[in-house]
C-alpha cells in the first residue's frame, strides 16, 4: 500500500505546479528576451518551442514520478538503479539554487518597504549596489553581512520552511491556493494601471512589433527553447516530485498542458506589464524605448524604481505591489524547489519530514547567508549563471537522453500516461522528445561550453569562476555520484500500490 502523502486535489497540484513554473524569471527574464529575439515574432519559436519540448518534457516528468511514486532519486532508482543519480544531480541543482534564490526573494521584500517613501532616491543603481548591497570592489570578496539583505532573508525562510513543515496538502497546496492567485490579481492590477500611462502603446508596440528577419536565426530558436526549458522548471527534479503526490487516477498531460499554457499566459501578461511602464519610461525621457529595455535584476531593481520615479500619482502603491509580486512569484517557486530535496532526503534515509525539512532546508538557510554578504551579488551572479547553463540545462539533455535512447522507456511511459488521460499522447510526443528536444538542447549545451571557454563569464577572474561557477556545477555531479552510493533500505525500491483518493 502507497502511504505516500497526497494532494488534496486537482486544482491544489496544477496550482503548486503553476506556483514553481511562475517566477522570477516570468516577469524579468520573458519580456526581454522576446523583445532582443523578434518582438512579436519570437512567439512563433516560442510556441513552437512549448509544443515539442516545454509540455512534452512535463508530460514525462508527471508521469515518471506519478508512476514510481518517488522523489526524483528514488523514481530514477525505480526506473533504473543505475541511474538513481540523475535524480540527486537535479536534487544538487535545486539545492544549489535555493540558496541564492532566498536572497532575490529578500531583496523584493526590502524593496516593496522602500517603495513607500521612494527610499532608493534620484539614482536606483547607486542605491542598489551601494547603499542596500554595499557591494564589494572585487569578486571572491566576501566582506561582512548586510544587515538590510539578512533580516528579510531570515523572514522568507521562516516563511518557507514552515510551509514545508506542515507537508504536502495542509502547507504547499494551501499555501499556493494563496499566493498564486494573489499574484495575479495583483499583477492584473500593475498591468491595468501600467496600459494607463502615456507612452503604453509605445512600449507594447516594441514588445508587440514582429522582426521577421530574425526568424531564420538559429539564436532566436535556442533563446526560445532555453526560454521555455527555465521557465517551466524542468530538470530540477520539481516536476517528479510534486506528480508523485498524485492520486491513482489523473490526467497526467491535461495536467501538464493546463501547467505549460498558465505559465505562458503569465509570461505573456508580465511582458505586457513590463513594456507598457517601459513606454512611459522612454516617454518621460524623450527617448526611444530600445535605449531603457533591461532584464533581470537590472530590470526589477534599477529600471522599475526609476519608472515608479516618475508615476504621476501613487507611487509607493504601484511600487509596493510590483516587488509583492516578485515576493509571491519566487515564495511560491523557493518552497517547490526546497522540497525536492526535503522529499530525497525522506525517501533514501527515512527520516521524518520535519527532520528532512530541518536538515536539508536549514542548510540551505545557512549557506544563503554567504550571498547575503558585501560579495554576495557576486557569488550569486556566477553561481546562477553556471548552475543554470551547466546544471538545468545539462541535466535537462541528459534525463532525455538516457530515458528516450539508453532505457528506451518512452513507450512505457506514453502507455501509462494515456491509460490516465483524455488527451492521447500520438507518435509526436515520442517524436519531441527522441530527436527534437535533444537535438535543440545537445546544441545549446555545444554553443554554452565554447562560450565560455573563449570567454570567462561577466568578465570575472578565472581563479573566482573556477569554485563559484565551474566548481559549484561539477560539484553538484558529483554530489549525485556520492548519494546514489548510499544504499536504500531495505524494500524501499519495491514500487507501492497506489491508494484510490476521492476528488
Amino acid at each position: 500500500m502507497d502511504n505516500r502523502p497526497q494532494w488534496g486535489t486537482r486544482a491544489g497540484f496544477i496550482l503548486a505546479a503553476v506556483g514553481s513554473a511562475v517566477g522570477l524569471g516570468n516577469i524579468w527574464r520573458f519580456p526581454a528576451v522576446a523583445y532582443e529575439n523578434g518582438g512579436g515574432a519570437f512567439f512563433f519559436p516560442y510556441l513552437f518551442a512549448l509544443l515539442t519540448a516545454g509540455i512534452p518534457l512535463l508530460v514525462m516528468e508527471f508521469t515518471i514520478g506519478h508512476k514510481y511514486r518517488g522523489s526524483a532519486p528514488l523514481s530514477y532508482a525505480r526506473l533504473s538503479k543505475k541511474y538513481e543519480w540523475i535524480g540527486w544531480w537535479q536534487v544538487a541543482v535545486s539545492f544549489v539554487i535555493s540558496t541564492y534564490y532566498a536572497v532575490i526573494i529578500a531583496w523584493a521584500m526590502s524593496f516593496a518597504g522602500f517603495s513607500f517613501s521612494l527610499k532608493w532616491g534620484d539614482d536606483p543603481e547607486g542605491f542598489l549596489f551601494g547603499s542596500y548591497l554595499n557591494l564589494a570592489e572585487a569578486p571572491g570578496q566576501v566582506g561582512s553581512i548586510v544587515p538590510g539583505v539578512f533580516i528579510p532573508l531570515v523572514i522568507v525562510w521562516v516563511i518557507a520552511l514552515g510551509v514545508l513543515f506542515k507537508g504536502v496538502k495542509k502547507g504547499i497546496e494551501i499555501a499556493n491556493k494563496i499566493f498564486i492567485p494573489a499574484l495575479v490579481i495583483l499583477f492584473l492590477i500593475i498591468v491595468v494601471r501600467a496600459l494607463t500611462l502615456e507612452g503604453a502603446a509605445q512600449g507594447l508596440d516594441a514588445f508587440f512589433k514582429p522582426d521577421w528577419s530574425q526568424i531564420a536565426s538559429p539564436k532566436v530558436w535556442v533563446a526560445a527553447y532555453g526560454q521555455i526549458f527555465f521557465s517551466l522548471s524542468i530538470a530540477f527534479a520539481i516536476m517528479v516530485t510534486y506528480s508523485s503526490y498524485l492520486p491513482k487516477k489523473t490526467d497526467i498531460t491535461n495536467n501538464a498542458f493546463i501547467t505549460g499554457f498558465a505559465n505562458s499566459g503569465f509570461e505573456l501578461l508580465a511582458g505586457i506589464g513590463v513594456f507598457a511602464a517601459l513606454g512611459f519610461m522612454a516617454n518621460q525621457a524623450g527617448v526611444p524605448v530600445s535605449e531603457v529595455v533591461a532584464g533581470g535584476v537590472g530590470l526589477a531593481f534599477v529600471v522599475f524604481p526609476q519608472i515608479i520615479n516618475e508615476f504621476p500619482a501613487l507611487n509607493g502603491l504601484f511600487g509596493s505591489l510590483f516587488f509583492i509580486c516578485l515576493v509571491l512569484a519566487g515564495l511560491s517557486s523557493l518552497i517547490s524547489i526546497v522540497e525536492t530535496f526535503v522529499a530525497g532526503v525522506q525517501d533514501k534515509f527515512k527520516v521524518s519530514r520535519a527532520k528532512a525539512v530541518l536538515y536539508g532546508g536549514g542548510l540551505s538557510a545557512v549557506i544563503s547567508i554567504l550571498f547575503a554578504t558585501q560579495g554576495g551579488l557576486y557569488f550569486l551572479d556566477a553561481a546562477d549563471y553556471f548552475i543554470n547553463q551547466f546544471g538545468v540545462a545539462l541535466a535537462g539533455l541528459v534525463e532525455v537522453v538516457i530515458v528516450a535512447w539508453v532505457l528506451k522507456e518512452l513507450k512505457n511511459l506514453q502507455n501509462h500516461a494515456d491509460s490516465m488521460s483524455d488527451i492521447r499522447l500520438g507518435g509526436w510526443w515520442r517524436v519531441c522528445l527522441g530527436i527534437i528536444t535533444p537535438v535543440v538542447l545537445g546544441y545549446m549545451m555545444v554553443q554554452n561550453i565554447i562560450t565560455n571557454i573563449k570567454d570567462n563569464y561577466e568578465g570575472y577572474p578565472t581563479s573566482f569562476l573556477l569554485y563559484s561557477g565551474w566548481g559549484v556545477a561539477i560539484g553538484a555531479i558529483v554530489l549525485g555520484f556520492v548519494f546514489m552510493s548510499i544504499k536504500w533500505q531495505k524494500n524501499t525500491l519495491e514500487i507501492p500500490e497506489k491508494k484510490e483518493v476521492s476528488q
